[in-house]
């Protein structure tokens, strides 16, 4: 097996820019509002860090060669390869791990960063999964 390694720089790059984007909202806003407002204040951030990016995108599942709406939808996919999935929880449980990990697998994407916003430092909030098909 070959690793494309400009691909796996260009990723490592697209999720420096992401946490750098996640740290400047959490400093801004700090643990406590809701999901859909760190969504928002975190996608300002990616534009203007200039990187391209959808927002709540559909993710049907392909049973027995139907595309099937069950309705995942992704938080944000950026770059069309990462996802991050966004959470505002006590804690990070495996659940949350298992529905990213499921997402990327549905999706054809390697890598995504599961962000909990909910804590005092969001370094200690992020987690990068990796899906090796």
């Amino acid at each position: 097996m070959s690793v494309d390694i400009a691909s796996v720089r260009s990723t490592d790059q697209i999720t420096e820019k992401i946490i750098g984007s996640a740290i400047a909202v959490h400093k801004a806003l700090g643990p406590g509002s809701l999901e859909s407002a760190y969504e928002e204040c975190l996608c300002f951030e990616l534009a203007e860090a200039g990187l391209e990016f959808k927002r709540q995108v559909a993710l049907p599942v392909v049973y027995k060669g139907v595309k099937l709406d069950c309705g995942y939808r992704m938080d944000v996919v950026v770059e069309e390869s990462v996802i991050i999935e966004i959470k505002a929880v006590e804690r990070i449980v495996p659940v949350h791990e298992a529905q990213l990990l499921s997402y990327l697998k549905l999706a054809g994407i390697k890598v995504g960063l599961l962000l909990n916003f909910h804590v005092p430092v969001l370094k200690s909030g992020i987690k990068r999964i990796v899906n090796n098909y």
